[in-house]
């Protein structure tokens, strides 16, 4: 898929990947090419149910900017196991969503390198764990060219027995990459009993002329004084409850700015949250 040179794609690109029966393998090579000083938004869509094995790689050339998200909606029979590779070139920008909510077994990994001077990687995930289904990113940010911006965020949402989740974040800020602005944060909502979420946050810096540089990680239930303050003003617990959870999720949703989709995420979220509280 290529973007050509200084053309601006309003429309979202959208690839739809079904898969046919969860007895069957497949493999794919995609390759997203975004020409210098070029924009646009890709979103690769996955439903159905296989066995699929998927490299993903993304080229952003000087000055363009590109949005790239992969959606999971898997049935609950499906293994989907991806590794999305970018590198991203002087004065160039990358968003990269992951947003998984279906699927037996889901690991996707982005690896991104910031290449040249100026280039920003912005990462964001998605998770809604039930029970049965794994949920795995294991992101690598590599700050390689000088004055680059990064900024990795993935929110997680677990329910059901046996629910899990597993995230691994590592960024790497190399001895050339001076002037260097940088943060990476994991946070997960545990709703229920017999769900599990896993965390590791790394960061490793090899130069000392940097703008800034932090990691954070957090896995918790619901917050009893929000609750108590909904509570307090006439919301019913279960009400409260849902606002919390959505309040938290849809930080990452409105960050997609593609209006239909977020709509359908808001309504799958909504869906998740009533299988709880049925």
């Amino acid at each position: 898929m290529l973007i050509p040179r200084e053309e601006e794609v309003a429309d979202p690109i959208v690839v739809d990947i079904t898969g046919l029966g969860a007895e069957l393998r497949a493999d794919a090579h995609i390759v997203v090419e975004a020409k210098e000083h070029s924009s646009a938004t890709v979103v690769l869509r996955h439903r159905g149910s296989a066995q699929y094995a998927q490299n993903v790689e993304i080229l952003v050339r000087d000055g363009a900017s590109l949005r790239l998200i992969t959606v999971q909606e898997w049935d609950d029979s499906a293994v989907h196991a991806a590794a999305h590779q970018a590198r991203v070139d002087r004065d160039a920008s990358l968003e990269h969503f992951i947003v998984s909510f279906g699927g037996g077994v889901v690991r996707v990994n982005p690896n991104v390198e910031l290449s040249g001077a100026g280039s920003e990687g912005r990462l964001y995930g998605l998770s809604y764990a039930d029970a049965g289904q794994h949920l795995e990113s294991q992101v690598y940010l590599h700050h390689k060219g000088p004055h680059t911006t990064g900024d990795v965020l993935y929110k997680g949402a677990l329910q059901g027995e046996s629910a899990r989740s597993v995230w691994i974040g590592d960024v790497l800020i190399g001895r050339e990459a001076v002037g260097t602005d940088s943060y990476e944060a994991n946070r997960n909502l545990v709703l229920t009993e017999g769900a599990r979420a896993d965390s590791i946050p790394n960061l490793e810096i090899e130069t000392g002329d940097i703008q800034g540089a932090g990691h954070a990680s957090a896995t918790g239930r619901f917050d009893d004084e929000q609750l108590f303050y909904l509570q307090s003003r006439g919301v019913d617990e279960e009400e409260a409850r849902r606002m919390v959870v959505l309040g938290f999720l849809s930080d990452i949703v409105q960050r997609l700015r593609i209006d239909e989709l977020e709509a359908e995420l808001l309504a799958a979220i909504e869906k998740e949250l009533a299988e709880v509280t049925a």
